[in-house]
């Protein structure tokens, strides 16, 4: 069923194979990396910064990339070794949606980290519909059934309400959708003959890379988007936008970003990829070390031009612990970026299986899957054995706590009610799961552009 997928037993044994050197000799010590301007490819930059990419033996190379195609593509090519990547690209890759390779990550980047953005006009017409506290400011979190009366305006005006987000298979589109969806507004499906999204939609969602969401929302092309920092933040210091909810508001702790490697290049390079994920550990460990004592460093070799390139002070204001709404509304946001705590870089199975509930939810996998099916392919990509050799390793260097690690975990999380419309996950039962949700495809049912059948 998964073919060419399971490989993935031979990666455990090179794995643990290669992890039996006392010191680990990379079989390949010069890398290129991808990464796109966005803070949560922090991992890669303080690797490089403080030096754990080369105490590992590696001499690596960070480029940035034009978009998420580009940089998948061109971590299938060889041209680059690996990259940061949406939580969704490796599994969409490997069954075979969109762009076909079989792509594995061993390291998970980072939790929480978007916000959904709308422009000034929507969010006058969002207020008489939210609820406010005793300061006059927004309770929180905002419901997106507050956005029905633009969404009503547009249409009697003629016009489609439109939403950006960053890539099909992104968290930002699942995310973006299941907040409409909370809403009981319904954000479209995809089929093989309608790859738009917009089936039976109420809002038309479309990709819009990151960097110029803001300009996009200024132009009045689209009323809104779905993306990660510094762009949110962006569009309250411009004075263009409000982010009206965070992504740990509608999943607490969701997945966000990975490390993905090709299946080709981790059988071909156990050592390396060993020492790959050994130093983003290190790295994702500094960033949370200490409360986040050391994110002020972080914000300053993020806003250099060769990362992300934006404003220190707009990057400051996400990833040191704040969100601010409206201008001048600074709420406390200490779980915005989490990139170690909460075992937030093991690659768990039950976040690639919701990842992939979301996609069986809106049509991308076109026909149900068995429970089995979710747990295989969750297996064939997510890579915890390799996360676990890299960090007994460190925990042997006194570099990590054994602690903070999960050894020995099943790779499942205990079932989560943490969601916005309050729906419980759970891994292990994902058929189960899509059932419980009232918008979007259920066992047995199939989307063609004709609508929803069965």
């Amino acid at each position: 069923m998964l073919r060419h997928l399971l490989a993935g037993s031979a990666l455990a044994l090179v794995a643990g194979a290669a992890a039996q050197a006392e010191i680990l000799i990379p079989e390949k010590d010069e890398l290129t990396l991808g990464f796109i301007k966005l803070t949560d490819m922090a991992p890669l930059a303080i690797a490089a910064e403080k030096g754990f990419f080369e105490e590992e033996g590696l001499y690596v190379t960070l480029e940035p990339q034009a978009n998420w195609k580009v940089l998948l593509d061109r971590v299938i090519s060889g041209e680059l070794d690996g990259a940061h990547m949406l939580a969704g690209q490796p599994l969409a890759a490997t069954i075979g949606y969109g762009t076909a390779a079989h792509i594995v990550t061993p390291f998970s980047m980072d939790l929480n980290g978007n916000a959904i953005t709308v422009s000034n006009a929507v969010w006058e017409a969002m207020k008489p519909a939210i609820t406010t506290d005793a300061d006059g400011k927004p309770q929180h979190p905002i419901s997106a059934a507050a956005l029905k009366p633009a969404i009503e305006a547009a249409e009697t005006a003629g016009q489609s309400f439109n939403l950006g987000m960053v890539f099909p298979v992104s968290t930002h589109n699942y995310e973006l959708r299941y907040w409409l969806a909370a809403g009981e507004i319904a954000p479209g499906y995809y089929s093989t003959d309608d790859t738009s999204g917009q089936i039976d939609a109420d809002v038309l969602i479309s990709v819009t890379p990151p960097p110029q969401m803001p300009a996009t929302l200024e132009a009045g092309t689209i009323s809104g988007y779905s993306v990660g920092e510094p762009w949110n933040q962006a569009a309250v210091f411009k004075g263009i936008g409000v982010p009206v909810i965070t992504d740990a508001d509608i999943f607490a702790n969701n997945p966000e970003k990975v490390f993905g490697l090709t299946a080709e290049f981790v059988e071909q390079n156990p050592q390396t990829t060993l020492a790959l994920t050994k130093a983003l550990i290190r790295a994702v460990e500094w960033l949370d070390a200490d409360d986040g004592a050391n994110r002020h460093e972080a914000v300053e070799i993020l806003a250099r031009s060769e990362y992300v390139g934006a404003d220190a002070e707009v990057i400051a204001n996400s990833m040191t612990g704040t969100f601010e709404y409206e201008k001048g509304d600074v709420r406390p946001a200490p779980d915005f970026n989490i990139f170690y705590r909460e075992n937030a870089s093991y690659p768990f199975y039950s976040d690639a299986v919701w990842t992939l509930t979301q996609m069986r939810r809106w049509g991308q996998i076109p026909e149900s899957k068995p429970d089995a099916w979710y747990d295989e392919t969750a297996r064939a990509v997510y890579k915890p054995e390799i996360y676990e050799e890299a960090a007994r390793l460190l925990v042997e260097e006194g570099l990590i706590d054994e602690a903070d690690v999960p050894f020995g975990s099943d790779g499942y999380k205990a079932p989560t009610s943490a969601f916005i419309d309050g729906v419980e996950y759970d891994g292990r039962k994902p058929t189960e799961y899509l059932g419980k949700l009232p918008i979007g495809l259920k066992d047995g049912q199939t989307v063609s552009a004709a609508g929803v059948q069965g």
